[in-house]
């Protein structure tokens, strides 16, 4: 037939689901092929007559029900939609009606917060891009420590849970940890260094001339500025040929002689850095020595051989520098020997030089810090000498004067294991000598010539000391020494 306008070139009904039937004026159903979503979904239309939904048909599932069955050769026609709403819309979106990747960024307007409710789905981190890691965070009730040893390195963040403090490590040395405290607290961990930074002590020894009677008296000097030693405080008792040791906080004078020729002791004294105060007596060496060499471990003084009166020693004694109480014979020296210098690094500890009745020695040995074993042979000073001051770089061990009397400077390295060699002079030779140890230079003071100087030395470059000070008095030989 005629028709007024253009062609109708194509008419696509996309996703339409079409399903026929005759009547045969008893069936009042029908299956659809599809499913609608609503009865409003489907178009249904009897020899081209429409049916009205709900009123003339009824849906369940992809079933129609008819009011009244289809005449007898009736063309019964269901057009299903394809997920579009016919008629009335739905309020909402239907479970599984929208078609994947149909929903893209560009078609969201916004987004209430409030829509975004309930637990999310489990994630797949592989996926996850634009975040940075976060494995280098650790959370402890207690504080990291320097043998921590974190396998994310630099950079770690340490959360303390109990104080809140937090921590970053700044370096990385196996067993050796500096973590730098960024927390609401203060104070770093970070491994003990042997060097002092404020002051150096001289304790005790003999003084007078020529029948010298002992010193209590705790000297202080700067390491800041060469300017003379005062008195900051008093030992328990007069005391000379003690080995010292420090924590952090104390420094510790261990065993040693009271009266010039009388018997050895076995008192542990300490005083404290912060203060100038007298010391206390806070503990005893597991036998009565005078002469031993003293090392420092950090939480742990050691007083290495020694004589007791009527014989040499060659045992190690260890005490706490962290809480006070008794030393416990760890180990033995390679040989019994008095006099000797001690040393300190971050590890072991070391004594050079001595005497026993075999006369003067030359051995440098070495003890460990991390576990209580016997001594072993490290190397060999440039001559055998006893009396000797020691020193200690953060890489080297030095050990100045001794009997003879020499002047000699020697300098042997913690790190491997050989002979010492001759760097430098002192200002005159002694023996009886004592030293201190700054960040970068030695210190050594008295000696058998009743003197009251403070000598110092360079560790940076080999060379000769130089008169820095004068002691409180002339302290003369077998003095003490330590620092902060």
């Amino acid at each position: 037939m005629a028709y007024i306008g253009k062609k109708v070139e194509e008419t696509e009904l996309a996703n339409r689901t079409v399903d026929t039937m005759t009547g045969d004026g008893s069936d009042t159903t029908m299956s659809l092929s599809a499913t609608p979503i609503s009865v409003n979904n489907v178009l249904v239309f009897f020899n081209g007559v429409m049916q009205r939904p709900t009123t003339d048909f009824t849906l369940s599932g992809s079933t129609i029900t008819f009011a009244a069955a289809p005449f007898t050769g009736a063309v019964v026609v269901a057009i299903t939609g394809g997920g579009e709403h016919i008629g009335v819309p739905l309020a909402k979106i239907a479970t599984d009606k929208i078609s994947d990747g149909a929903v893209t960024s560009a078609k969201i307007n916004s987004l209430s917060a409030s829509k975004i409710t309930g637990a999310l789905p489990a994630l797949d981190g592989s996926a996850l891009t634009g975040i940075s890691a976060v494995s280098n965070i650790t959370t402890s009730a207690s504080d990291p420590t320097v043998s921590s040893n974190p396998s994310s390195g630099l950079g770690t963040v340490w959360a303390n849970t109990t104080s809140g403090e937090t921590y970053i490590l700044t370096d990385a040395t196996a067993s050796a940890n500096v973590w730098t405290n960024v927390g609401p607290g203060t104070g770093d961990v970070e491994p003990f260094v042997f060097q002092g930074t404020t002051f150096g002590y001289h304790v005790g020894g003999s003084k007078g001339n020529p029948s010298p009677t002992q010193s209590n008296v705790i000297g202080k000097f700067s390491f800041a500025s060469d300017t003379n030693a005062t008195d900051a405080a008093d030992l328990t008792t007069t005391l000379y040929g003690a080995a010292t040791s420090r924590s952090t906080t104390h420094g510790f004078a261990a065993g040693g002689g009271t009266v010039n020729g009388g018997s050895p002791i076995n008192t542990i004294q300490k005083f404290p850095f912060a203060t100038d105060t007298n010391a206390t007596n806070v503990g005893t060496l597991s036998t009565t020595k005078w002469y031993p060499s003293g090392q420092s471990s950090g939480t742990n003084g050691y007083a290495c051989s020694g004589h007791n009166g009527t014989a040499f020693l060659n045992i190690i004694d260890k005490y706490s520098t962290v809480s006070d109480g008794n030393s416990s014979d760890i180990g033995d020296m390679t040989i019994i020997n008095y006099t000797a210098a001690g040393q300190s690094s971050q590890t072991h500890g070391y004594a050079a030089g001595g005497e026993n009745s075999g006369g003067s020695l030359n051995v440098i040995e070495r003890i460990t810090f991390a576990t209580d074993s016997n001594a072993t042979d490290w190397g060999d000073l440039t001559s055998s000498r006893w009396g000797v001051a020691g020193c200690s770089s953060s890489t080297h061990g030095y050990s100045s004067g001794g009997n003879g009397p020499l002047d000699r400077i020697d300098k042997f390295a913690f790190a491997s294991s050989g002979n010492a060699t001759d760097v430098g002079n002192l200002v005159a030779g002694q023996f009886g000598r004592a030293g201190s140890s700054s960040t970068s230079n030695g210190y050594v003071m008295g000696g058998s010539n009743l003197t009251n100087s403070i000598e110092k030395f360079s560790f940076s470059s080999d060379g000769n000391a130089a008169d820095a000070a004068d002691m409180t008095h002339d302290s003369g030989k077998y003095i003490s020494a330590i620092h902060t």
